[in-house]
């Protein structure tokens, strides 16, 4: 089985999805597979999260699935036994950074500034998650903010402001290896039933983040 973090890096894109109910879940899973996306960050930022979890590792389990906003132990639990292969955090929280390094879980934790990346990196972080990225600065904030740590091998996650246009602008960066995207699964889309609208939106995106990969190959 491909390691969650190859996958991702593969893809170039990861959606970050907010999602109401359980009951959407198995449509909302078809729907990124049929777009080519067989990856999902489900945000804790919703009741319904550790039950979608669990219903798309039983029905879809070809769908590499992760937990985002990941802000306490209890979500990181809850997250690992529903089925989660990954996570991915706002912020940096070392005792959040030690707890799944225990769990084997790879985890993605939040930086903005030089600041949160000296004490990640010293936590052993080499995969963050830059955020919010584009109230941050964009990517020109991020090649700054990362040069001091290029020798470490740090590699990020922006996520936060990003959109199809900025995709290949993002990937331009070496040390990025995916965008995080809420654009490609909105609330409201799956709230209404706009799977297709999904699916679309999923296939443009991996078609831009495959030519922004090439470009730079």
């Amino acid at each position: 089985m491909t390691h969650p973090i190859d996958l991702i890096a593969g893809l170039g894109v990861v959606p970050v999805i907010a999602i109401e109910r359980a009951s959407d879940a198995v449509a909302l899973a078809d729907a990124l597979l049929e777009g080519g996306l067989p990856v999902a960050e489900i945000t804790f930022r919703t009741e319904a999260a550790a039950d979608v979890l669990a219903a798309m590792r039983d029905a879809r389990p070809e769908l590499c699935i992760g937990a985002g906003t990941i802000l306490d132990r209890a979500n990181l639990k809850t997250a690992i036994a529903s089925g989660a292969r990954f996570g991915l955090a706002p912020g940096f929280d070392p005792d959040i950074v030690d707890a799944a390094k225990t769990e084997n879980l790879p985890f993605c934790p939040g930086i903005m500034t030089p600041s949160d990346l000296t004490l990640a990196a010293a936590r052993g972080v080499r995969l963050a998650k830059f955020f919010p990225a584009g109230v941050a600065g964009g990517p020109k904030a991020l090649a700054g903010i990362s040069a001091p740590f290029a020798h470490l091998g740090i590699r990020f996650i922006p996520t936060g402001g990003v959109t199809e246009a900025t995709i290949g602008e993002w990937l331009a960066l070496r040390q990025v290896i995916a965008v995080g995207g809420t654009w490609i699964a909105k609330t409201e889309d799956i709230r209404e039933g706009r799977f297709k609208d999904i699916a679309k939106n999923a296939a443009a995106a991996v078609k831009v983040a495959k030519e922004a990969l090439e470009k730079r190959a």
